[in-house]
């Protein structure tokens, strides 16, 4: 067993989770969504993302893009977060986290994505 693919699987993985988690719930209900698991989101997507800058495969690449399709969106999440809480005069209404969370939800999108090329490259593997 490699520790490298462990650890490579895991953050895959747990970048998936924690989005999900974060999209789960009323659209529109900012309490229902936790700005710690939006940044806990975010940090874990791009730690994802710089381990699959190593491979130099084709597979390795579209991994690669998947990660920085789900950083931009969740970044951009937090920062529409961050616009409507700290800036904007009508604060976190159902407008704004029903933006937040359409972003969260296609990083959602690119990370189910990489898992299911994980799980495709995990399966086609062949042992030397």
């Amino acid at each position: 067993m490699s520790l490298e693919k462990v650890v490579f699987g895991f953050f895959v993985l747990l970048a998936a989770t924690l989005n999900l988690g974060f999209f789960i719930g009323d659209i529109s209900n900012p309490k229902l969504h936790n700005v710690y698991e939006l940044f806990a989101a975010v940090v874990v997507s791009l730690i994802a993302t710089v381990l699959k800058f190593g491979d130099r495969t084709q597979i390795g690449a579209v991994h690669l893009a998947t990660s920085l399709v789900a950083d931009l969106q969740l970044i951009a999440a937090a920062l529409l977060w961050a616009w409507a809480t700290q800036i904007s005069s009508a604060g976190l209404d159902a407008e704004a986290m029903a933006g937040v969370v359409s972003l969260s939800g296609g990083a959602l999108l690119a990370n189910l994505v990489s898992v299911v090329l994980l799980v495709i490259e995990t399966t086609t593997f062949h042992r030397r």
